[in-house]
């Protein structure tokens, strides 16, 4: 996704788009300059790196009950408020870090999410001593098997995404 493709003649598969630039993205990627950036250099893209890995599950955390936009428009400050990720710096999170994030309009301000980061933080440690690493462990679920793509330029999930949101 991203830069020049070759675009199929006669329809496009159900739920895939052609932007404004010329490029096939999945309807949900098409609008907001944001979602696009997103869309063409994250999204679908393996992640092996801990520290990107544990941001991209606490900031998933984050999500959960309203849109993702709202949490890529908050990124840059989730990064700030939350030492860049790190999940070693996080684990030593207290008391007092909680309060401060709690009064931190640049993030989503929820004691659960927030708490639940932390301690997330401290069982990464546990999970790279098992495993060797947070991504060592996630990446072990990975299915032998990779189904062939059902289109020509995105992955299966944009179908997915598109029935699990039907507001197209």
């Amino acid at each position: 996704m991203g830069g020049e493709q070759d675009l199929p003649t006669g329809p496009l598969p159900d739920g895939i788009t052609i932007g404004d630039d010329g490029v096939a993205r999945c309807w949900w990627g098409a609008g907001d300059p944001m979602y696009r950036r997103y869309h063409d250099t994250e999204w679908g893209r393996p992640v092996v790196d801990d520290r990107r890995l544990f941001e991209k599950l606490s900031l998933e955390g984050f999500q959960a009950g309203l849109s993702w936009l709202t949490i890529l428009r908050k990124r840059e400050h989730f990064r700030q408020a939350f030492a860049g990720f790190d999940p070693a710096a996080v684990a030593q999170f207290g008391v007092e870090q909680v309060e401060r994030l709690l009064a931190d309009p640049g993030i989503v301000r929820n004691r659960a999410k927030i708490e639940a980061t932390i301690n997330n933080a401290r069982r990464h440690a546990e999970l790279a001593a098992e495993f060797g690493s947070l991504a060592a462990y996630v990446w072990q679920y990975e299915p032998t098997h990779k189904p062939a793509p059902r289109s020509w330029t995105t992955p299966p999930s944009c179908s997915s995404a598109k029935a699990r949101n039907p507001r197209r």
